[in-house]
């Protein structure tokens, strides 16, 4: 058997299949972020709403609702990717903000924990001049981990007040 061979036998990561649709069918944004929410959402759950410029997604992804905004199709218009991770205030907002902080540093990559009027959210916003596909697909799959992977350790860390 040839390394050829050997590669084409080896199993494709969901990532790698998104990726390869991606790059093989240029499209608009639109249909990148609707390939990326088909490819992570759980049980049907994706849901849309578009007004004349802009488009709202909501999917559930483990144990969160991760949401989804173009505010437009032009450069200047942005991306932005949030998840609620945990309801404010809790038993100890003080060591949560310390918590959330160092993690900040550590564990985001292009994400942040930050407050959304009384919810602790994981979130990740851009411009779309230069946004590429797979920069896309990272963004939500990032902001959608991250959320799901720390959810529940917060609120059994830190709990409603």
């Amino acid at each position: 058997m040839t390394n050829a061979d050997a590669i084409a036998n080896q199993p494709i990561t969901s990532e790698q299949l998104i990726e390869n649709l991606i790059e093989e069918s240029p499209s608009s944004h639109i249909d990148v972020i609707q390939t990326v929410i088909a490819s992570l959402e759980q049980g049907d759950s994706a849901m849309v709403s578009q007004t004349d410029s802009s488009y709202l997604w909501k999917f559930k992804y483990g144990s969160v609702e991760v949401f989804v905004q173009l505010s437009g199709l032009t450069d200047e218009d942005t991306i932005s990717v949030w998840a609620k991770v945990l309801d404010l205030p809790t038993k100890n907002d003080a060591g949560l903000m310390r918590k959330l902080l160092e993690m900040n540093w550590t564990n985001t990559f292009e994400a942040c924990f930050g407050i959304d009027k009384e919810q602790v959210v994981v979130l990740s916003s851009r411009t779309l001049a230069e946004l590429s596909p797979g920069e896309i697909s990272r963004i939500i799959t990032i902001v959608a981990t991250i959320a799901d992977d720390n959810d529940e350790a917060l609120q059994a860390e830190f709990g409603a007040a």
